[in-house]
């Protein structure tokens, strides 16, 4: 279980910072961004309604729920900002390996169930929001041009640390 959860996070990080190098060296633009955030609130949605499906864990339905909750109102408050905007998402090499990890990830925790699963949904959360915040911080708040989307992005950052918190008491306690 320990070794599933160090290899997801290692794919993980390995996706979103392993970029070509021109697409490291390439500023994201707000499009761009827009798309990120869209299929990252979107991918740990799909992932809490999976969790809500699977677990019987009362901890675990409970966090599923706040995650389902809490991303789908950032969602919705990207989805407004960007309408506000005349922003339209565009897809990048970002947004595509968050996407075919999101995939991988959906396999592999259909495949499992009880304990085994409950740990690997947890384990995959911690290591999804520790990805997703060094992104945030890395690239997507310093790179935003509009000062609406960089205050947006930069206002979700405290709450997505709190699941990142949430998530790593639970791991603790289901290991």
């Amino acid at each position: 279980m320990k070794r599933t959860f160090v290899l997801g996070a290692a794919i993980l990080f390995a996706a979103l910072f392993a970029m070509p190098a021109a697409a490291q060296k390439q500023n994201l633009s707000d499009a761009e961004i827009a798309s990120i955030s869209v299929a990252a609130n979107n991918i740990d949605i799909d992932a809490a309604k999976l969790a809500k499906s699977k677990s019987t864990n009362s901890e675990v339905l409970q966090f599923a729920q706040t995650m389902a909750t809490d991303h789908k109102a950032v969602l919705d408050k990207a989805v407004a900002l960007v309408t506000k905007l005349g922003v339209t998402p565009k897809d990048n090499a970002v947004t595509k390996q968050l996407l075919a990890n999101a995939k991988k990830t959906a396999n592999s925790l259909k495949s499992k169930s009880g304990h085994a699963f409950d740990a690997a949904y947890i384990n995959n959360e911690v290591a999804y929001h520790k990805a997703v915040i060094a992104l945030m911080n890395s690239r997507l708040i310093p790179e935003a041009s509009n000062a609406d989307l960089k205050n947006l992005l930069e206002s979700v950052g405290p709450a997505f640390k709190a699941h990142l918190e949430h998530a790593e008491m639970l791991q603790k306690k289901i290991k």
